[in-house]
């Protein structure tokens, strides 16, 4: 219950007003009371309610009266009609006219504290969707990233420091963890926020195409070349390019790349007269960029160029608290954008979900959440609305850890230890589990120094 809602209540019968005060300020609302029609309208002028209760047999102006205004001046107030000479007339009219409700004297005071409830409730979501509506409109073109990880308000803090200082990024991290989102957030914090930003995803095209996508063609450049095209290096001056999976680009692209990052010019395809850029590199890759330097497959000197300052972006699995938040993130999200009542997530979704290792990162997590709204046909995302292969989890994910592919002797130490875990030390449940006898347990207990835990 909201019980800082605010309630007028307006009736010419001075004991029955006195009822309705006394019961709603014991329910906790902050409750203005008044007999008489014109000054409920004086009110509404003034200042704004989440709900009215009108009497609508009143000498000069009625309920009706007040009912228009109401809706006039505050269409997000719930307007709920009391009357002693109920008709089914009189009430087609007062829901007609929108109010919420149509209550007949004489009526139990439980009746109208439900009705009263239900009705700051509706007035509350509005006003939650609303906000939520402002706030989604209000972050086009910018943006919000969410978390309450200490690492990552740690990288945030780096990024702010870094935008302003026009130095090329270089952006690591698994697919899905946000990468172009640090990207545009360092863009829209920097002295470049009012030029463009441009994204490419150089693993999405060959070398030909690639070229032509980032330095762009003179016409007659080549068959089908009927107008010039500028490239995104050119497109982007002024401002931001973001050169997303960089380890992807053909070696003979690092080179041209190279050129442009030192001599801040490019030559479009065709074209025999260097055009000026001014453009800050934004780079990223979900591999171990080192790796591919050392293997020959990345220039070392272009690695130095974009590598100025470098931002690991952790998968989700390593800020797990975050989970909950972002979850109830996208639920309001998408609540929003379906039009649907979906407010809350059951505990036992949010449990499954802090158990899982979400190898798609946040945007997994993101498509589950959407897909729990979308299906979802009361106010709450439940078990059965998240995807069949989640809800039959039975045990984690095994990631990378420090940079490298655990061994397999790792990984059945880890599984040996969840299960142990899973059946609270129950060694005799633990080897049925693992399909293996008690004494082979043991024995792999002795192998890894856990014999005596």
């Amino acid at each position: 219950m909201n019980t800082h809602a605010k309630i007028l209540i307006v009736d010419d019968e001075r004991v029955a007003l006195k009822n309705l005060e006394h019961v709603m300020k014991k329910e906790g609302y902050e409750v203005t009371a008044t007999q008489s029609g014109q000054n409920a309208i004086n009110l509404l002028e003034e200042m704004s309610f989440d709900v009215v209760l009108t009497d609508l047999k009143m000498e000069k102006v009625d309920g009706f009266q007040v009912l228009k205004r109401c809706r006039d001046a505050h269409p997000d107030t719930e307007v709920i009609m009391i009357t002693g000479f109920a008709t089914l007339e009189s009430a087609v009219e007062a829901m007609k006219h929108g109010a919420f409700y149509y209550i007949a004297k004489p009526f139990k005071l439980d009746d109208v504290r439900k009705v009263v409830a239900e009705a700051v409730h509706k007035v509350a979501l509005k006003k939650e969707n609303r906000n939520l509506r402002e706030q989604l409109e209000s972050y086009q073109g910018k943006v919000k990233i969410i978390t309450q990880d200490p690492g990552m308000q740690r990288l945030l803090d780096v990024a702010r420091q870094v935008a302003p200082v026009d130095t090329n990024v270089l952006i690591s991290g698994e697919s899905g963890t946000g990468k172009e989102l640090f990207a545009r957030f360092i863009h829209l914090h920097s002295r470049r926020a009012a030029g463009p930003f441009f994204a490419i995803n150089c693993g999405a095209f060959n070398e030909e195409l690639l070229t032509n996508e980032l330095f762009g063609h003179e016409k007659g450049a080549f068959t089908g070349a009927a107008v010039a095209k500028k490239g995104l290096i050119e497109m982007a001056s002024e401002g931001t390019l973001f050169l997303d999976e960089i380890t992807e680009m053909p070696t003979s692209m690092q080179v041209k790349l190279l050129r442009v990052i030192q001599e801040r010019e490019i030559l479009r395809l065709g074209g025999t007269e260097a055009v000026k850029v001014n453009v800050r590199f934004v780079a990223a890759t979900n591999r171990d960029i080192q790796e591919t330097v050392k293997s020959g497959a990345f220039r070392q000197d272009l690695y130095f160029r974009l590598n100025v300052v470098s931002l690991r972006i952790p998968p989700l699995a390593e800020r797990k608290d975050d989970i909950p938040l972002l979850s109830y993130y996208f639920l309001r999200k998408y609540a929003t954008l379906m039009k649907r009542p979906v407010t809350e997530i059951n505990e036992d979704v949010i449990s499954l979900l802090m158990n899982y290792d979400f190898p798609g990162n946040v945007r997994e997590l993101e498509n589950i959440v959407e897909r729990g709204v979308a299906l979802s046909n009361s106010k709450t995302v439940e078990l059965g609305h998240l995807p069949d292969d989640l809800k039959e989890l039975n045990i984690k994910t095994f990631r990378k850890k420090e940079g490298r592919i655990p061994s397999l002797e790792e990984q059945e130490l880890a599984y040996i230890r969840w299960v142990l875990n899973e059946v609270a030390g129950n060694r005799t449940l633990a080897s049925q589990i693992l399909g293996i006898d008690r004494v082979s347990l043991w024995r792999k207990l002795k192998k890894f120094g856990l014999a005596a835990d």
